[in-house]
C-alpha cells in the first residue's frame, strides 16, 4: 500500500480517546483488505478488556474477529502461521506480563523466521499487549517490560502516548512486512473506569496516514534540559516540565518507537542542553533508561555535563496502592530529576 502523508492532528477538530483512534485504523485496514483480522482473549464479544478492539466484532463477524481460548502459546503460533501464508492477523497478548508462557512462538517464530529463512518467509503481523500499572493490578499485570521486547532482534517496538500518534502508528503497524510488537498503555485509553491524564485525547484526521517508525516527536521543545520517555510517562514530563517552567526551560522527547529507536533526535537535543534525564515505567536496570544514556555518552560525549533516570526499581510491582505509587515513578521523580542535572550545570 502507498504510504500517505500523514495530516496533522491541526487539521482537524474532531477528537477522540487512544482506544477509538486505534479501532479506527485497524476498521480502515480490515475494510481495506480481507488478509487483516483479530484473535485474542475476549476480543470479540467483549471487545478487548481496554476496549481495543470495541465495535469491530459488529462489523466484520466472527470469520475476522476471534475469541480465542487461553493459550497464548496456542493463538499466537496459530497468528505467526496465518502470517506467513501471507495473512495479516493482528494478536492481543491481554497483558504483557503473560508474555512468559507465549516467549517461544514470540521470540523463535515470529520474530526470527524473516531471519531463519534468509528472508524468503516474512511474518507481516501485529502483536498488541496492554501494558503498565497505576491501578492496583499487582505483579502480574502491571508491568510494562519495554526493555525485554526491545532487546529481541527482529521486531519492531511501538509505544503510542496520543490518539494521533496511536492511529498513525497502528496504520503502519499493520502495513509493515516485518512483526511489530504494539504496547499500548492502559491508563491512556480513555476508559472510564480509569483515570487518565490529561493529553492523550487529541484531534484525530478521519483519513488514513501513517506516523513512520524511529522518528521520535519532540512533544515540549526547550533549552535547558533534555527529558526522553515514551507512554504514559510522556504526560508526566510534561507536567513536570510545566510545573518548572519559571526555573528550567525543559525539553521533551516523546520516543513512539523503540525499534527503530529515533537517536538522532535524542542526540540532538542533548548537544543543545547538554543534560539528559531518561523517564521510564519500566524497571531501571537493563532497560530502556540504560540504552539512552549510553547512546548519549558514545554520541554526544563532549556535549554531555549531567544525567539522571527515573524508572521503576527491580522489584515486583506492588498490590497494594499506597506501595505501588511509590515504586512507580511520578511528576515529582521528574521534577527532582531535572533539579538534579540543572544543578550540576550551576556548580560548574
Amino acid at each position: 500500500m502507498a504510504q500517505v502523508e500523514a495530516p496533522g492532528p491541526e487539521t482537524t477538530d474532531r477528537e477522540l480517546t487512544m482506544s477509538r483512534a486505534m479501532v479506527e485504523a485497524i476498521r480502515s485496514e480490515m475494510e481495506e483488505s480481507e488478509e487483516v483480522f483479530v484473535m485474542g482473549e475476549d476480543v470479540a464479544d467483549y471487545g478487548g478488556i481496554f476496549d481495543s478492539t470495541e465495535g469491530l466484532l459488529e462489523e466484520f463477524g466472527q470469520d475476522r474477529v476471534m475469541d480465542v481460548p487461553i493459550s497464548e502459546t496456542g493463538f499466537i503460533g496459530a497468528a505467526v502461521g496465518a502470517a506467513m501464508q501471507g495473512m495479516r492477523p493482528i494478536a492481543e497478548l491481554m497483558f504483557v506480563d503473560f508474555f512468559g508462557v507465549c516467549m517461544d512462538q514470540i521470540y523463535n517464530n515470529m520474530a526470527k523466521t524473516a531471519y531463519m529463512s534468509g528472508g524468503s518467509v516474512s511474518v507481516p503481523m501485529v502483536l498488541t499487549t496492554a501494558v503498565g500499572g497505576t491501578y492496583n493490578d499487582a505483579a502480574q499485570h502491571s508491568g510494562t517490560l519495554y526493555g525485554t521486547f526491545a532487546h529481541l532482534p527482529g521486531m519492531k517496538v511501538v509505544v503510542p502516548s496520543t490518539a494521533y500518534d496511536a492511529k498513525g502508528l497502528m496504520h503502519a503497524a499493520i502495513r509493515d512486512d516485518d512483526p511489530v510488537v504494539y504496547m499500548f498503555h492502559k491508563r491512556l485509553m480513555g476508559l472510564g473506569w480509569m483515570p487518565a491524564p490529561e493529553g492523550p485525547k487529541t484531534p484525530v484526521p478521519e483519513e488514513p496516514y501513517e506516523i513512520p517508525f524511529g522518528e521520535a516527536d519532540v512533544k515540549r521543545e526547550g533549552e535547558d534540559v533534555t527529558v526522553v520517555t515514551q507512554g504514559l510517562h510522556v504526560h508526566r514530563a510534561l507536567e513536570a516540565a510545566e510545573e518548572l517552567s519559571d526555573e528550567v526551560d525543559v525539553e521533551v522527547i516523546d520516543l513512539r518507537t523503540l525499534v527503530p529507536l529515533d537517536t538522532e533526535t535524542v542526540l540532538d537535543s542533548v548537544r543543545k542542553t547538554g543534560r539528559l534525564v531518561a523517564v521510564d515505567e519500566d524497571y531501571r536496570s537493563f532497560g530502556v533508561t540504560g540504552e539512552l544514556l549510553a547512546r548519549a555518552a558514545e554520541g554526544a560525549l563532549d556535549d554531555l555535563e549531567a544525567v539522571e533516570r527515573v524508572a521503576t526499581p527491580d522489584v515486583p510491582i506492588p498490590y497494594a496502592r499506597p506501595l505501588e505509587e511509590e515504586v512507580q515513578p511520578g511528576v515529582e521523580d521528574v521534577v527532582e530529576a531535572v533539579r538534579a542535572v540543572r544543578a550540576v550545570r550551576a556548580v560548574r
